[in-house]
């Protein structure tokens, strides 16, 4: 793949400054005014950072899960993790995780990022593919437009409000694989 294009890869242990990173930065540029600003900044400080890169570590090396990073040149700019459904919802893996930094949105990697997660997840056996937005997120249509379906939902007291969230399901990872 080319440069301008982005290159997709497996994370490794390395990565997890990166992977840290782009984690709090997108939420520093997606959720204001989305999730109550106390919670937010919880989410996004110094300290917040440093538990993502050692949560980022630990996952990275996880042989139960798929970690992939999108990469402009040499800089981590987008990622996607998945592996086995974290609450039982009926289906057997779930998205995680699929955050890009600002300059990296728009230029197809995240749906990249998607489609290799789904064939990675496909080759070790699952089938169906779900994930928890946030009602009000933008990306949600995202999902959406990927064909993804809404299956249920759920309301979380935080610090500061309630956030509502949407659960998006494929049925089918083929569908998110490129012909």
């Amino acid at each position: 793949m080319t440069e301008h294009s982005g290159r997709i890869r497996r994370a490794t242990p390395a990565d997890a400054s990166a992977l840290a990173w782009v984690h709090v930065s997108s939420w520093q540029h997606t959720y204001p005014g989305l999730m109550p600003a106390e919670f937010l900044a919880g989410m996004t400080d110094a300290a917040a950072q440093e538990r993502r890169c050692i949560f980022w570590e630990r996952h990275v090396s996880s042989p139960d899960h798929v970690t992939l990073v999108a990469e402009l040149g040499q800089e981590v700019v987008a990622f996607a993790s998945g592996g086995p459904v974290t609450m039982t919802s009926g289906d057997d893996a779930e998205l995680h995780t699929l955050y890009a930094l600002p300059h990296a949105k728009g230029l197809g990697l995240g749906r990249r990022l998607t489609a290799a997660l789904a064939e990675e997840l496909q080759a070790r056996g699952f089938q169906s593919l779900a994930l928890w937005v946030l009602d009000i997120n933008p990306t949600r249509a995202f999902y959406v437009h990927l064909g993804a379906r809404e299956a249920g939902e759920k309301t979380e007291v935080i610090p500061g409000g309630e956030l509502r969230e949407i659960r998006l399901v494929w049925d089918d990872l083929t569908s998110l694989i490129p012909g």
